[in-house]
């Protein structure tokens, strides 16, 4: 792909858009190149940041060579990639009083939908086959959640009377619950909740009758949103994994800042599918990024490449811990950087 240095065309970017929806895992490498470099020359954050570090966009040919932004920049600067469509609408990430919260600007709702939906779909088959009861009150009660926004497109592609949200009122969701045990649409039931709405509806319910429910999924989006004392992730799932009678829980690993999710379904081993990608950085130099298990790298920093995010960043250093699982495909959340701020999404701290 061959861009000039004047200011880009609107069929510049309408041409990566299409290369992002027809996607095939071959073509990753190749893609994550190119919108490295259009948006190297057209972001302009982005930008100096790559000029600071005394990096050439001209030198980097490689996925690991790629600099990385780090994801605090959400919080200070307009991240924005050339002139996108208007704006539709603005995420801010949760916080406590006083601390400063991201902000990430979707100006393409359509390719967030249809990314978001594609890669849940590669992980569980079709939305059309589901009744979703998203356990959510942290979320709900804000207006600018990501999260919100994902499962709202999720729960009207359902078309299922039994879907919705619920904020703290639990004994509604067992009762929606109680009514699917026998499901006239005969559709798999997600249950996803933030992480502390679960542990509390576990610990003031009898859920025996989730024995019932042989296709059920439970899902945590993680956070804990200072309700209740950290716990590490293995613990959470083992204690919901005990009392909700699952085999296992489910998890789905997103931010603000991001438009694309990975998914656990067993082990809390994410899985990349489609437009993500998780690297580990070294935890002593950022510049020292492996792309696949490497001997000299156990526990790192996780970068996420995000090519769905096409109108602001594709290439965004977390404040994450993490390990490769099995592959350059699999990945675990560890926990934070304890130089980092508290997340108020998607993660659980080191016990």
């Amino acid at each position: 792909m061959s861009l000039s240095n004047n200011t880009p065309s609107a069929q510049m970017r309408k041409e990566l858009r299409q290369r992002i929806l027809d996607l095939r895992d071959s073509d990753f490498e190749t893609l994550a190149m190119d919108i490295f470099h259009y948006q190297s020359e057209y972001n302009p954050i982005y930008a100096q940041f790559i000029k600071n570090i005394g990096k050439n966009p001209k030198d980097v040919t490689k996925l690991k060579d790629i600099p990385f932004l780090p994801i605090q920049f959400f919080k200070s600067q307009q991240i924005i990639t050339a002139t996108p469509p208007p704006l539709a609408k603005t995420f801010e990430s949760s916080g406590t009083t006083g601390m400063n919260t991201s902000r990430h600007q979707l100006h393409d709702p359509e390719l967030y939908q249809k990314v978001a939906r594609k890669i849940f779909e590669l992980h569980y088959g079709p939305l059309s086959e589901f009744h979703i009861l998203a356990l959510l009150p942290s979320y709900l009660e804000r207006n600018n959640s990501s999260l919100v926004y994902m499962i709202e497109d999720f729960i009207a592609q359902t078309d299922s009377p039994y879907s919705g949200f619920f904020l703290h009122n639990t004994e509604v969701l067992l009762e929606q619950l109680e009514r699917l045990i026998i499901d006239p649409l005969n559709k798999k039931i997600l249950l996803m909740g933030v992480t502390f709405a679960l542990l509390d509806m576990a610990e003031q319910n009898d859920l025996s009758l989730l024995k019932m429910l042989p296709r059920l999924i439970v899902m945590d989006t993680g956070g804990m949103k200072g309700r209740r004392k950290e716990w590490i992730r293995e613990e959470i799932h083992e204690f919901l994994s005990h009392s909700m009678y699952q085999k296992s829980i489910h998890s789905e690993y997103g931010m603000t800042e991001l438009i694309s999710q990975a998914y656990a379904q067993e082990d809390g081993l994410f899985c990349s599918r489609y437009t993500f990608r998780a690297l580990l950085r070294d935890i002593h130099d950022p510049f020292a990024v492996y792309e696949a298990p490497h001997p000299d790298i156990r526990t790192g920093g996780i970068n996420v490449i995000d090519l769905a995010n096409l109108d602001s960043c594709s290439f965004i250093e977390t404040q994450d811990l993490g390990q490769f699982g099995k592959d350059y495909n699999h990945f675990r959340v560890l926990g934070r950087f304890d130089n980092s701020d508290i997340r108020g999404c998607n993660l659980l701290l080191l016990g």
